[in-house]
C-alpha cells in the first residue's frame, strides 16, 4: 500500500498482495521477509536466553529457556538459507560431529533439569551445551576451529 502511495514498483506491489492467494506463496518469503525473520528469530532467541538467567535458581524453567532460546537463535538462520539447506549444512561431514555433541548436549541438559532434578547436572550440560554451541558456531567460519585450537593449546601449554 505505502508503496502505491509513494510511488514503488507496482508488480512488487501485485506480488506482496498475492502473496496469499499462491499456493507457494506462504512458503516463499522475500529476501527482506527472511532478513525480518530471522532478527526475529534471533531476538526471540536470545531474549530467552536473558530471561533464563532470571529463573538462574530454578533448574527446569532454567534449562527449559536457556535451551528453547539456543535453539531458536540456531534455527534463525534456516530463515536465511533454508530449513532444508541447514539441515544439510549441519549433516556435513565437517560439522556433523559439532553437531552431534550439540544436539547430545541439548538432550543431556533436558533430561537433568526435567528428569533428575539437579541443579548442578543441570548447570554443567548448560555449560557443555554452550561449549558446543560456540565449537559448532566455529565450524562455519573456515579455520576457526584450528585456530581456537591452536590458541588454546598455547595458553595451556604447561612446558617449562
Amino acid at each position: 500500500m505505502w508503496k502505491s502511495i509513494l510511488g514503488g514498483d507496482e508488480e512488487q506491489q501485485q506480488r506482496e498482495d498475492n502473496l496469499l492467494d499462491e499456493p507457494e506463496g506462504l512458503f516463499s518469503l522475500s529476501p527482506t521477509q527472511r532478513v525480518y525473520a530471522f532478527a526475529a528469530c534471533l531476538l526471540a532467541g536470545l531474549v530467552c536466553m536473558f530471561l533464563s538467567m532470571i529463573v538462574f535458581v530454578k533448574p527446569i524453567k532454567f534449562a527449559l529457556l536457556f535451551t528453547f532460546g539456543n535453539m531458536l537463535a540456531v534455527g534463525s538462520t534456516a530463515f536465511l538459507i533454508g530449513p532444508g539447506q541447514q539441515i544439510r549444512m549441519m549433516l556435513d561431514p565437517v560439522r556433523i560431529y559439532a553437531t552431534a555433541i550439540y544436539v547430545g548436549c541439548v538432550v543431556v541438559a533436558l533430561i537433568c533439569a526435567l528428569l533428575i532434578h539437579s541443579k548442578v547436572l543441570t548447570i554443567i550440560a548448560i555449560i557443555c551445551e554452550i561449549c558446543a554451541l560456540v565449537w559448532y558456531s566455529l565450524s562455519y567460519i573456515p579455520f576457526a576451529r584450528r585456530m581456537v585450537s591452536s590458541v588454546t593449546i598455547r595458553l595451556f601449554d604447561t612446558e617449562i
